[in-house]
């Protein structure tokens, strides 16, 4: 708050500086609030961090209470020349795929002519190629190879239409292509303008030919689906015999499960600073003794060691995912991996239980869905604390305003026994002149 700048002048006292002082000892209390809400802003942004790593822990949970998580299939093939791609229909196994023909699309073209903008046809030119039937009128001016192309374009039949030029003196020839491989898309050309056009294969319809354990197979198209069961086989080349091989992938599991003891460790390293206490120093974390964040801990811990009531594996334990004297979660991965080569479905029943029971991910994801929820634990905590600073900042503006107004009136009370020791002084000054003055008049009579 600006003062006087003459205040103190009259009386000769350093006003402004007791002023200063005065206002200074007012605006502690201000910093008594401003601490408060320190603190406060602190808890937020803990909590704000808690949230996080509980939203990871809540990612890795959902994964593990997943079905398709504990279904899923690899495959791998020996050769070059053929792409696989499995889904969890898939049968694990072994099998020997060798493609002796690719399939092929029908390709025509027509005679060739020595201007591609000259009329080359007049009548009506019907294309087929599998299901798809175009049928366009070629009539005069617009009946050129350029405008039959065109024409087909648009028509978006089963066949593409393009110009070639051959070289030769006739060089411009119209060329059809299937839109769709194999000998169900070969394309037929008919109608009044056909013969004049004079088209001839120059490339024919072909079907894709593979055998599998020995078992011939036809294909209309390079993509091969369902000759095994949930496999989707590409080809790009024929060859030798290639052997294909569909496991079950557990690497994916196994990730998943090291991704949630992972998160669940990195929200028990969190919840550990947020609560730490030094003895010698003094410093503790900012939710040391939080309520919320002890009932986080308890809830969540209580789903982790929980257990079900029936099942192969009842406890992670069983799979050798074990809780730490430190409050992290440790994975014995030999005994991990011995689970894994056995049956997956009773894995999958302990993270995603049974119609009978929910496993322990499905439980443990309720309890972070409650948690984190918008009006879970920790929202509820968050907003409570933005309460107290909201409240806080209008306590805080309110002190200032008292402490201003306090401020104007001392000045002006300081102002006044300013001005009034300066009469007194002045006063004191005459008085003692006049006196002077007597005295000096005394002593010459």
């Amino acid at each position: 708050m600006a003062t006087i700048s003459s205040l103190g002048v009259g009386s000769g006292l350093d006003l402004t500086g007791l002023l200063d002082q005065l206002e200074s000892a007012e605006r502690q209390k201000l910093t008594v609030i401003t601490n408060q809400q320190s603190v406060i802003s602190s808890k937020i942004s803990a909590f704000g961090s808690l949230q996080s790593v509980l939203t990871s822990l809540q990612g890795t949970v959902e994964t593990l209470a997943t079905a398709s998580t504990y279904q899923g299939q690899t495959s791998s093939i020996s050769g070059s020349g053929v792409a696989v791609a499995v889904t969890a229909d898939a049968v694990p196994g072994s099998y020997q795929v060798q493609v002796s023909q690719l399939a092929q699309a029908h390709s025509l073209a027509s005679s060739g002519v020595a201007d591609k903008t000259a009329a080359a046809a007049t009548g009506t030119l019907t294309i087929q190629s599998g299901d798809e039937t175009l049928e366009i009128e070629l009539s005069e001016g617009s009946n050129s190879l350029e405008d039959i192309r065109d024409a087909i374009n648009a028509g978006d039949g089963g066949v593409t239409a393009s110009l070639v030029n051959d070289g030769s003196g006739t060089p411009w020839r119209l060329v059809l292509t299937a839109k769709a491989t194999g000998t169900e898309a070969e394309i037929s050309v008919g109608g009044s303008a056909a013969a004049a056009l004079g088209f001839t294969t120059t490339t024919e319809a072909k079907d894709a030919q593979l055998t599998v354990n020995g078992i011939a197979i036809t294909s209309q198209g390079n993509t091969v689906e369902g000759a095994l069961q949930g496999v989707t086989l590409t080809l790009s080349a024929t060859g030798d015999a290639q052997t294909l091989t569909v496991k079950r992938d557990t690497g994916s599991i196994k990730t998943a499960i090291n991704s949630f003891v992972s998160a669940y460790n990195a929200l028990d390293s969190v919840a550990d600073s947020l609560t730490s206490y030094d003895s010698d120093s003094g410093d503790a974390g900012v939710l040391l003794g939080d309520s919320t964040l002890r009932g986080v801990q308890s809830k969540l811990r209580q789903a982790i060691t929980g257990g079900l009531d029936e099942g192969t594996y009842r406890y992670l334990s069983d799979l050798g995912i074990s809780l730490q004297l430190d409050g992290t979660l440790k994975v014995d991965d030999s005994k991990l991996s011995e689970a894994l080569e056995g049956d997956l479905t009773d894995i999958q029943a302990l993270f995603v239980g049974t119609d009978e029971q929910p496993g322990l991910a499905a439980g443990l994801g309720d309890s972070l869905d409650a948690i984190l929820d918008e009006d879970g634990a920790l929202s509820s905590a968050i907003e409570g604390l933005e309460s107290r600073n909201e409240a806080l900042g209008e306590r805080y503006t309110r002190m200032e305003s008292s402490i201003e107004t306090l401020m104007a009136r001392y000045t002006e009370q300081f102002s006044a026994l300013d001005t009034l020791i300066a009469q007194m002084n002045s006063t004191s000054s005459y008085l003692t002149q006049q006196f002077d003055a007597l005295n000096a008049m005394l002593s010459d009579s």
